[in-house]
């Protein structure tokens, strides 16, 4: 974008296969309110070669992420060492990005964009990030953090952030980056270096673990609280369903209280236990 914001999303080839998860991925920027121009700044980095092929035949801004003794192409199963192993190289991906002077929005795949969030960043923040429960005040580390979505300003308070980020993976042995960061966000380290943090709202950025009913509000859902490739996939055919069948009622309608989502019905952590991706 003109001020060198980037959208990024990582790709593996079980997500993009046919039919699977880079499909409705993109299918929800096409449908979506005001999304389908922010194509045009996203770019999928890929990390393997199954998955830039296929990328490349679906998009145009398709990045090919070389992991020299990595393979990435199967599923990577909640918390696995190929799981722990691919989050934290994305972190340092990221650090790297920051360093290169480019501010991004990350947003893993499984997150479907209904309209432009953009609007709805705060202007004061350098580091924004989504929740898996939001608890009404943005600047509250109670707030629990999810990994998946957030938007990033580069400046020399990110980048010292990321890099700190990506060295306490150390302290905390065999957890991920979002378990990380929940332990870190109120870290003196932080308010060191003077980083602005603020917690997104889950009324616009939304998901599983904390679904809100109100479809004039949301920008993004993701499907969080949900342990499986298929699961996944399942409840957010569905929830697509729900948002063109919002998206074609009148406007008339539309101001008045919108159907809810149908969803979650296979992605509902209740059933599996506490476990959150």
């Amino acid at each position: 974008m003109e001020d060198r914001t980037v959208i990024l999303t990582t790709l593996n080839r079980a997500w993009a296969e046919p039919n699977s998860m880079f499909d409705i991925f993109l299918e929800s920027f096409r449908i979506g309110n005001g999304t389908q121009k922010l194509l045009n700044h996203l770019v999928i980095i890929c990390l393997d070669q199954r998955a830039y092929a296929r990328c490349l035949s679906l998009h145009s801004h398709c990045y090919n992420l070389h992991s020299e003794g990595a393979n990435f192409s199967s599923e990577a199963l909640f918390m696995s060492d190929k799981y722990l192993d691919m989050m934290w190289r994305r972190i340092n991906l990221f650090a790297s990005i920051l360093e290169m002077g480019y501010n991004f929005v990350s947003t893993d795949t499984d997150i479907m964009w209904l309209r432009d969030p953009f609007p709805r960043f705060y202007s004061d923040a350098d580091f924004q990030i989504a929740c898996d429960q939001y608890h009404g005040n943005s600047h509250a580390i109670k707030n629990s953090a999810n990994g998946g979505f957030n938007y990033v300003r580069s400046n020399n308070r990110t980048i010292q952030f990321y890099e700190f980020w990506y060295r306490a993976r150390l302290i905390y042995p065999g957890k991920h980056d979002q378990d990380v960061f929940n332990k870190i966000k109120g870290h003196r380290f932080i308010s060191r270096i003077g980083l602005k943090m603020r917690f997104l709202d889950t009324a616009y950025f939304g998901g599983f673990c904390q679904p809100r009913k109100n479809l004039n509000l949301v920008c993004t859902m993701h499907a969080n609280c949900c342990i499986g490739l298929e699961n996944k996939l399942h409840d957010l055919r569905i929830l697509l369903e729900d948002w063109r069948r919002f998206m074609s009622r009148p406007p008339s309608m539309k101001a008045s209280p919108p159907p809810s989502w149908r969803v979650p019905q296979k992605c509902w952590y209740g059933k599996r236990g506490p476990n959150q991706i």
